[in-house]
């Protein structure tokens, strides 16, 4: 039985997940070269394949209409603890290319690659890294440098690079869609930080469950504060509730958060102790389905800006 491992975020694998992906290697491997594509017998584009659903966004956006992007978890997933399926093993084995972000977010990638000839890039190469403050992984990456526009700005030249090499033909085009992208994301970040500079300095406070914000409150002048550091398999002990209870009095937080794929009873504690009004659910790990909230990476962005300037300005209707 594999021993557990403490030395980043989400390195948590059952024995018989470790097992099926044993088991499977030989198949995956053997059917990668006759499978034929699951989106279609006539696409024949080359396959990108990336770990959680924001990225698979991001990169189709540089990619535009030549490469097929997918994702290997589905939309509301918890990327920190996946595990993956002799299923995925097989779409790996299958792929022109796989992207993934790195910074220990998927501790399950390094055994799930092995014995596959696939490429793999890793879109976080670059950023500015900021470490985990506290608990069991404190000192190490910080895994959520997605949720910075600026940093995506870098993931986005690193797919662009990435994709012109896979298919030199369409460099340009890769190039360019990158570039457009980048303005978009600029635009986002600086709408950001003009409407949070009507808050006193002293208002400027992000409490959510998950330290996953950051880069984000790094880049918008937030002070940041969370139950957790990283999502684990214990969480919310009565000392985290009662550290972030304290916060949010000793500084007068009018609204605290929580994210899309955890639990927020922990938060409402936290509500229900103090004067803050829950202000809302943000997105973090996943996107939603085409019908929902956040069906792209931009609309994240936007609908956690929106939703975190009219609860902290006392906007929200």
């Amino acid at each position: 039985m594999p021993k557990r491992s403490t030395d980043a975020p989400g390195r948590r694998r059952s024995a018989r997940a470790v097992a099926a992906l044993a088991g499977a290697v030989a198949t995956a491997l053997a059917l990668a070269g006759c499978a034929v594509a699951a989106n279609g017998e006539d696409d024949d584009r080359p396959v990108v394949l990336t770990t959680f659903t924001v990225l698979q966004d991001i990169a189709q956006e540089v990619a535009g209409e030549h490469l097929r992007v997918e994702s290997i978890t589905k939309v509301g997933a918890e990327i920190h603890g996946y595990e993956p399926t002799p299923g995925d093993l097989r779409r790996a084995a299958e792929a022109d290319l796989i992207l993934d972000n790195g910074l220990n977010l998927e501790a399950w990638f390094a055994q799930f690659v092995e014995g596959l000839d696939v490429p793999h890039v890793v879109v976080s190469e670059g950023v500015e890294v900021m470490s985990i403050a506290e608990d069991a992984y404190a000192g190490l990456p910080n895994p959520h440098a997605w949720m910075s526009p600026l940093n995506v700005q870098v993931y986005a030249a690193n797919m662009a690079d990435a994709f012109a090499e896979l298919d030199p033909a369409n460099a340009d085009a890769y190039t360019a869609n990158a570039a457009a992208y980048s303005d978009e994301l600029q635009a986002v970040h600086d709408e950001l930080v003009a409407e949070l500079a009507a808050l006193p300095e002293a208002e400027r406070a992000l409490v959510t469950c998950e330290g996953a914000f950051s880069y984000l409150a790094r880049d918008a002048g937030l002070t940041e504060r969370y139950i957790w550091a990283v999502n684990a398999e214990q969480q919310a002990t009565p000392q985290q509730i009662a550290g972030t209870i304290e916060f949010v009095r000793d500084n007068e937080v009018p609204a605290v958060f929580c994210e899309s794929t955890v639990s927020d009873k922990p938060m409402q504690q936290v509500v229900d102790a103090t004067d803050a009004a829950f202000g809302g659910t943000l997105y973090v790990d996943s996107l939603s389905e085409a019908d929902g909230p956040v069906p792209t990476y931009l609309e994240l962005l936007r609908h956690d800006a929106d939703t975190i300037v009219a609860a902290l300005t006392g906007s929200a209707g």
